[in-house]
């Protein structure tokens, strides 16, 4: 299934009408998720359908979620984030069955029941490996029209699965549903893009001449869905020799209120410029492509 973003149909009146945009998704998968939250109330099941779901003999292990990475997310590139993990269950349980769901959802919250927003991934296919154990890789779509500036952070994911067990997913009696769910399996940082750029000038430049470097560190506003000048921040400037892999940092300088930066070095031999910032809880690292000068 694509992202199922369950947390929007609860904010949509505080998103603007620009990033309101709900993933389209089946609507036994999106029933899937009603499922899932229907104890915490935030389901549009609560109170609406019969009974209490009850607990699915499976559990997992092995999640992993971008195979460890944190995951950065632009301005409009929708972001395939990959998921797997292990599933074990009781041989009673068919998880082949048409109405048989699992996943992973990543959510921003306290818990999996008290999460604020959340995305869900596409139904998981599963490879047994034993009559009681499966493999499963899934995927999370994520859309930067979907998330607000307030969204980056820290986030973690959860494993679930879900069993009609022949009940309409649209109405279901609840006392014959499957649920399990395994919270939390991980944590990560959503993170706003970001990008730096260099320019080192004049080119050439005699040796023991002043040298300018510029630049600009932005990150993406999930807001307005543009990029913008990350202000004050942290960068280190950083030299590399003609013939070397390894860079130096020559001074550490703070980006302006529009993000822009600019300090002077002196030229001492060729070889290549670039700034390198070390990243915040919401803004992943970045180093921008080294700028080649000559010397003579």
């Amino acid at each position: 299934m694509a992202a199922v973003t369950g947390a929007l149909a609860l904010s949509a009146l505080a998103v603007p009408a620009a990033q309101a945009a709900e993933p389209k998704v089946p609507a036994d998968i999106a029933a899937a998720s009603e499922v899932l939250h229907a104890d915490s109330g935030r389901s549009a099941f609560a109170g609406a359908v019969d009974g209490e779901a009850i607990a699915l003999n499976a559990t997992f292990s092995n999640v992993k979620v971008n195979n460890g990475k944190n995951i950065a997310v632009g301005t409009t590139n929708l972001v395939k984030v990959p998921v797997s993990f292990t599933l074990t269950h009781g041989q009673e349980v068919d998880i082949h069955a048409a109405d048989f769901f699992a996943g992973v959802e990543l959510y921003r919250g306290a818990s999996f029941e008290e999460s604020v927003f959340f995305f869900d991934s596409n139904d998981a296919t599963c490879t047994d490996s034993s009559a009681t154990v499966a493999s499963c890789k899934a995927t999370v779509e994520i859309d930067p029209f979907a998330l607000l500036n307030e969204d980056a952070g820290s986030w973690k994911a959860a494993a679930f699965a879900v069993a009609f067990n022949g009940e309409d997913p649209e109405n279901p009696n609840l006392d014959n549903v499957g649920v399990a769910v395994k919270d939390p399996t991980n944590s990560f940082k959503l993170q706003r893009y970001s990008k730096l750029t260099v320019n080192a000038s004049p080119e050439p430049v005699k040796k023991g001449k002043t040298i300018t470097v510029t630049g600009k560190l932005s990150r993406a506003n999930w807001d307005d869905n543009k990029y913008h000048g990350y202000t004050n921040q942290s960068v280190k400037l950083q030299f590399r020799k003609k013939g070397s892999d390894t860079y130096t940092t020559l001074k550490t300088i703070k980006s302006n209120s529009t993000g822009e930066l600019k300090t002077t070095t002196t030229a001492s031999s060729d070889g290549y410029f670039r700034w390198s910032f070390a990243g915040t809880t919401t803004t992943p690292a970045v180093n921008a492509t080294g700028d080649f000068v000559d010397v003579q």
